[in-house]
């Protein structure tokens, strides 16, 4: 085997080991952040406060002179949304009818979204332009970078379409973390000023949604290790 393939081969054995060492220590963590974001919002669904997470939503979206958004109930845990195209705040069962912190925490939260949508918040408008590429990209970029990795000695280019449309999902996560932790502030100063919670309820909501902003740090780090490792692959495929 000539010397240059060696070290490509060297290369490429070392690239996947570090990917799957960082893909081990993401998943330990995704694991370690779900469990902590489950058993907190257990917890804080155990205070009780004076108005349903409904309540919090209508009076969040009114304070805020915001009057368009209709609130709906929806089935699932965790399932809770903003959709700007529908102005919608979809909000689960237990959070749409629970009178305790963590409903209220995630009803003002999504009300936040509400309230970037209606104020334009530039990242907000960054990551809805970009869903028609990401649903586009989630449909088709697996199979294109399996071919593409099947056949890239042959026809390289198409492994290079499957990782711009990869990076297109990881910048999607990357935009997600400000407009995530934006709407949390938001969440939490409305809470605070308006009365509905006080200082330890205040810092209750504000510890349950910092833990739910974990999780799509964790997400946009995986996604950027994956896009990471698909260069490597491409980048020593390319050098045969």
């Amino acid at each position: 085997m000539p010397q240059k393939d060696k070290e490509n081969n060297r290369s490429m054995i070392a690239g996947t080991t570090l990917y799957w060492i960082l893909f081990i220590g993401i998943a330990l963590i995704s694991w370690a952040v779900s469990a902590s974001l489950e058993r907190k919002f257990k917890k804080y669904a155990k205070e009780p406060l004076r108005m349903t997470g409904k309540e919090v939503a209508e009076k969040m979206l009114r304070d805020n002179g915001i009057y368009d958004v209709q609130i709906t109930c929806i089935q699932g845990q965790l399932t809770d949304h903003y959709n700007p195209a529908t102005k919608t705040v979809n909000l689960s069962e237990s959070v749409y009818q629970g009178a305790n912190v963590a409903a209220a925490a995630v009803a003002a939260h999504e009300c936040g979204h509400a309230l970037q949508h209606d104020q334009a918040y530039a990242p907000l408008k960054m990551r809805s332009a970009l869903v028609p590429v990401v649903s586009f990209a989630g449909q088709w970029m697996t199979w294109i970078l399996l071919i593409g990795m099947l056949t890239i000695n042959t026809f390289p280019q198409l492994m290079l379409i499957g990782i711009g449309l990869f990076a297109m999902t990881t910048l999607f996560s990357f935009i997600t973390l400000p407009v995530e932790v934006n709407a949390s502030q938001r969440a939490v100063n409305w809470l605070r000023e308006a009365g509905i919670t006080d200082n330890q309820t205040t810092e209750m909501a504000s510890d349950a949604l910092h833990s739910a902003a974990y999780t799509y740090v964790v997400a946009a780090l995986s996604s950027l290790a994956t896009l990471v490792y698909y260069i490597l692959i491409f980048v020593g495929g390319s050098r045969k």
